[in-house]
């Protein structure tokens, strides 16, 4: 004959399941909590990373500046010609976005064969203007003519402030971001990384232009600041 249960027992059996989900919830809510806490302190510690970084943005730039500066007047201008084109374009024409993702994707099966590179190259890489300093470098071994590097110029400030800009509004538009630290972090690497490989391509172009100059300077003026505000903070 099959055991009966008493009712008492059953009751407090339907007892103890609520109970048991109410813990669990608990859990779930605490964990949770845990997890929110730990993401926005790795913000805090990227926020403060990104403030670090910005004076290297801007010895970055002064160093591009003052080695670009000593090339032919008329071939850097035509270099801004290209930046100063694709803005007019973006911002009054056409935004190229189906020319950044075939780029993007082309990274993408470029860096295949290691997985953790295909999320993070695209936005790294400007792949069109290393593709355009390549395609230079082999037509220059056969072609002798001021048309071939002026184009180049061109191209190579067009493609570079697609990638820049593009890269930009992808960081910026992710969600829960806190503090902005992963736009303001993410960016500035990109972008000192994007004018060094510049720098180290014009430097193969020019004799005037030297990459080790860049770097002499760009680290030398970030020291400056660095030290200056140490001072200023900790020094009375």
């Amino acid at each position: 004959m099959a055991k009966k249960e008493f009712p008492e027992k059953q009751g407090l059996k339907d007892k103890e399941k609520p109970a048991q989900n109410d813990l669990s919830g608990l859990s779930g809510d605490f964990s949770s909590k845990i997890s929110g806490l730990s993401s926005k302190i790795f913000g805090v510690i990227k926020f403060i990373l990104a403030i670090i970084i910005l004076p290297l943005v801007y010895s970055s730039i002064v160093a591009f500046i003052n080695e670009f500066t000593r090339i032919d007047k008329g071939l850097e201008q035509i270099f801004y010609n290209g930046i100063i084109s694709f803005l007019a374009i973006y911002l009054f024409i056409w935004e190229p976005t189906v020319i950044y993702n075939k780029g993007h994707k082309l990274l993408e099966i470029m860096f295949s064969f290691f997985k953790p590179m295909v999320n993070v190259a695209p936005f790294l890489l400007p792949i069109y203007t290393i593709l355009i300093f390549m395609i230079y470098g082999l037509l220059a071994l056969g072609v002798k003519s001021v048309w071939l590097i002026e184009y180049t110029l061109f191209l190579i400030g067009f493609s570079s402030i697609l990638h820049l800009t593009f890269s930009a509004k992808s960081i910026r538009s992710k969600k829960g971001d806190f503090l902005k630290a992963n736009y303001i972090f993410g960016f500035s690497f990109i972008f000192i990384l994007n004018l060094s490989l510049l720098a180290l391509g014009f430097s193969l172009i020019f004799k005037e232009f030297s990459f080790v100059n860049f770097c002499n300077i760009s680290c030398t003026i970030f020291r400056n600041i660095f030290l200056a505000v140490f001072k200023q903070l900790f020094i009375f």
